[in-house]
């Protein structure tokens, strides 16, 4: 990514998807027959020029298939209690095995979930159950946001955000 390159997000996006949201990961085959997956985890980096999401092999294979062949990738973050909704795109999606050094990433996320269902009533079990995973079973994707899209039912759902240079 070029050092100068403009911002998709603004800082009420990037805190958004740093907190704890709900992350959906999706991609298609060569016929567009699409496949979805919930992430385990998601990591926001370089002021959300640089993103990680994580998924269970065992769970997604189909997605990981179509991300490795054609590299398009759609990651929807909504926060369950206010419904506000990011949506990122790119066509140059990267699988690599999650490392030891991901463990943490993964565990700030459950935390942040934990904390976010508890607000709509579910307790942290709830979480817990919904995105265990044994790290030797994901995988991550790692990608550079080509196109951005405010989800938020409303509105201004769908309305492209930022432009990259």
């Amino acid at each position: 990514m070029e050092p100068n390159a403009t911002a998709l997000l603004s800082p009420e996006h990037l805190a958004l998807m740093e907190g704890g949201v709900s992350v959906i990961v999706s991609s298609c085959d060569a016929n567009l027959v699409p496949s979805v997956m919930r992430a385990v985890g998601s990591q926001v980096g370089a002021q959300g020029r640089r993103v990680t999401v994580y998924l269970c092999r065992s769970q997604s294979a189909q997605l990981l298939r179509d991300v490795a062949r054609s590299g398009r990738l759609a990651v929807v973050f909504s926060q369950p209690s206010s419904h506000r909704t990011v949506q990122l795109k790119t066509r140059h999606a990267r699988l690599r095995e999650a490392r030891d050094d991901d463990a943490p990433v993964l565990r700030r996320y459950l935390k942040g979930m934990e904390h976010e269902l508890t607000l709509i009533g579910f307790g942290p079990v709830y979480a817990r159950a919904m995105l265990a995973h044994n790290l030797d079973d994901v995988v991550a994707i790692e990608f550079e946001p080509e196109q951005a899209f405010d989800q938020t039912p409303g509105p201004k759902a769908g309305r492209a955000l930022g432009v990259r240079n």
